[in-house]
């Protein structure tokens, strides 16, 4: 019987090593076929249409190589901002390309899809319009970013069933002292800032006064650009705008079209069939000539370098666009966080690398761990020595990302980027009346009087909050030296700026925090004119994109995965406390401080 289950459970081992190879093998095979299928034969007929479908989620870095919809969401595709705009500007000199066709409604996913990377999109596809490229959009149900890019076509059709939700934006964030409180978890905070309003939901149920009045100044911005841009484009003033806005907020098919939102209503047969019409495909069961957005930049000759098809003896001179997406960290950091180890790794062979002639920082985080922020600004101004460093701020580049940025020969930001929150914090949590309540208690041996300070099962003596306190005014201090070196501010003017507080591009400019509004463009060309470069260079771009068989071994070891926002109110919810969630989860400095925005600025 001993013989009988050993060699049972030694098949059954045997079959399940072999069903797990069988899928990975599966795996690999239709990935590729999701990677590869049809675009071999991809080509751009003369008179097309190019496609740029809005459900798309547009990010900073290059996205991790597509599994076809295994292991993920499949419903969101994630395209690259410079892939979006290289295409378009493209798109205006190509003579096969007739005109470009927006389709769709943007499902943002985390840091991706922000007002300031959309400013650049609209500045591409303003460069179509003046290069005699009709641009037809055509909406369904239009939310503020996209008519903000739609705004700028030719030509903005809404079915006559649409709607235009256009209401202003707002931000609202949840508060889990109550949620705290009731499950018997104490929390305590030390901070420098009255601005730095990262702790304020887990020790108040409310909006700080300070707090708020950053919020409102903040939004007031972000949405004067906005409602600047859509009113210019349609032909209004900002006062006709707002008035509409106030008026409606929600705009059905003949609101919309009344307000001039929308030039025309036509179903979307209609519109496919003038799309026909325009390709050369009247009456054809064809449909109209056309290439969507990815496949077209597939095509283009002079695609971004990736720093693996670079050959290890290339002696061509590089401009290095590094890319600071997401949360700041300790250590090496998953797929969207910046990990302080990796990057400054990264940085540190950049810097050593006699043909890369300038390093271009593109950040867009909200900041995190101070330790690694600081760890990546030292390698950025050990490489200013030897070669111009420059930043290109986009959606968010604050607090800690504004500490990595601090250091640049020149900062570029967009008017509706989210900067400054300088500003440090520290919060313990403390579980003594959970535990209580559960019958649990705790008792100690200690060498030291600090020896269990960092310990959660009670709170924090005032001896231990003054000792994490003196951290984090020290770490303060350092924040602002370093402002008013890298930025050559009066260390009295950046004192009076900091204070945690948050500021738009616009205003980022006017004290300085900023040189130039402008995109990853301007970046790159001041990047090239300070090196010296001409235009005899190549762009190479990091981190790597992760190749097809690592995301294939993340997907099987059960690696993140980003999740689409939920249309319905519970998901909307439910999205926001698991971002939420995920942010405390990258709270690991090992000293327990953090330069780090509010949990989530939610501008919506």
């Amino acid at each position: 019987m001993r013989n009988f289950f050993t060699s049972l459970l030694a098949t059954l081992a045997a079959l399940w090593i072999f069903l797990a190879g069988l899928v990975v093998l599966l795996l690999i095979f239709f990935a590729a076929v999701a990677a590869l299928g049809g675009k071999s034969g991809v080509a751009v007929e003369p008179g097309s249409y190019l496609v740029f479908d809005l459900t798309a989620n547009i990010t900073d870095s290059p996205p991790p190589p597509d599994l076809g919809g295994l292991g993920g969401d499949g419903d969101n595709q994630t395209l690259q901002l410079r892939t979006v705009t290289r295409a378009l500007r493209a798109a205006a000199r190509d003579d096969r390309i007739a005109g470009v066709y927006l389709t769709g409604s943007f499902d943002p996913l985390g840091y991706g899809t922000g007002f300031a990377a959309l400013k650049e999109v609209r500045e591409a596809l303003a460069a179509c319009r003046a290069a005699g490229k009709p641009v037809v959009a055509y909406l369904d149900f239009a939310m503020t970013r996209d008519l903000y890019l739609a705004s700028v076509a030719n030509d903005v059709v809404l079915n006559p069933y649409g709607v235009v939700l256009l209401p202003g934006l707002s931000s609202q964030p949840i508060f889990f002292t109550g949620a705290l409180e009731k499950f018997g978890i104490g929390v305590q905070v030390t901070r420098v800032g009255k601005y730095k309003s990262f702790v304020e939901p887990f020790i108040r149920k409310d909006m700080s006064p300070e707090n708020r009045a950053q919020t409102q100044k903040l939004l007031d911005d972000l949405w004067g650009q906005v409602l600047g841009d859509i009113a210019a484009s349609r032909g209004l003033t900002p006062r006709e705008l707002q008035g509409s806005v106030d008026a409606h907020g929600l705009f059905n098919a003949e609101q919309a079209e009344d307000a001039k939102l929308v030039d025309r209503l036509a179903y979307r047969d209609e519109m496919i069939a003038e799309l026909k019409r325009r390709t050369g495909r009247a009456g054809s069961k064809e449909p109209f000539k056309q290439i969507t957005l990815a496949d077209y930049a597939a095509t283009l000759p002079e695609s971004p370098a990736r720093p693996s098809a670079v050959a290890a003896d290339d002696k061509t001179d590089k401009i290095a666009v590094v890319y600071a997406e997401g949360d700041i960290v300790d250590g090496e950091g998953d797929y969207g966080e910046v990990g302080g180890d990796r990057f400054s790794r990264l940085l540190r062979a950049l810097r050593q690398d006699a043909t890369v002639k300038a390093i271009v920082l593109r950040v867009n985080s909200p900041g995190g761990s101070a330790t690694a922020a600081e760890e990546i600004q030292r390698e950025l101004r050990l490489a200013r020595l030897v070669k111009p460093v420059v930043v290109s701020m986009g959606t968010v580049a604050a607090s800690g990302g504004y500490w990595i940025s601090a250091y640049g020969d020149k900062i570029y930001a967009e008017p509706t980027t989210i900067t400054g929150s300088i500003g440090v914090f520290g919060m313990y949590f403390n579980v003594q009346k959970l535990a209580g309540d559960l019958g649990l208690t705790f008792d100690v041996a200690k060498t030291g009087k600090f020896a269990d300070a960092f310990t959660i099962t009670r709170p924090k003596t005032d001896e231990e909050l003054a000792l994490f306190q003196h951290l984090v005014d020290w770490i303060y201090d350092q924040f602002i030296t370093k402002v008013s070196e890298g930025r050559h501010l009066d260390r009295a003017a950046v004192e009076e700026i900091a204070q945690g507080r948050v500021w738009s591009g616009t205003e980022a400019k006017k004290l300085g925090l900023v040189d130039e509004i402008g995109g990853l463009g301007a970046a790159l060309k001041f990047a090239a004119q300070k090196a010296r470069l001409g235009g005899n260079y190549r762009v190479v771009e990091y981190p790597r994109k992760k190749e097809l068989a690592e995301v294939i071994v993340d997907w099987l070891k059960g690696g993140r995965r980003q999740e689409a926002d939920g249309r319905d109110a519970f998901g909307q919810l439910l999205t926001q406390i698991k971002q939420q969630m995920r942010t405390m989860r990258s709270f690991n400095d090992p000293r327990g401080v953090y330069a780090r925005l509010p949990l989530e600025v939610m501008v919506k």
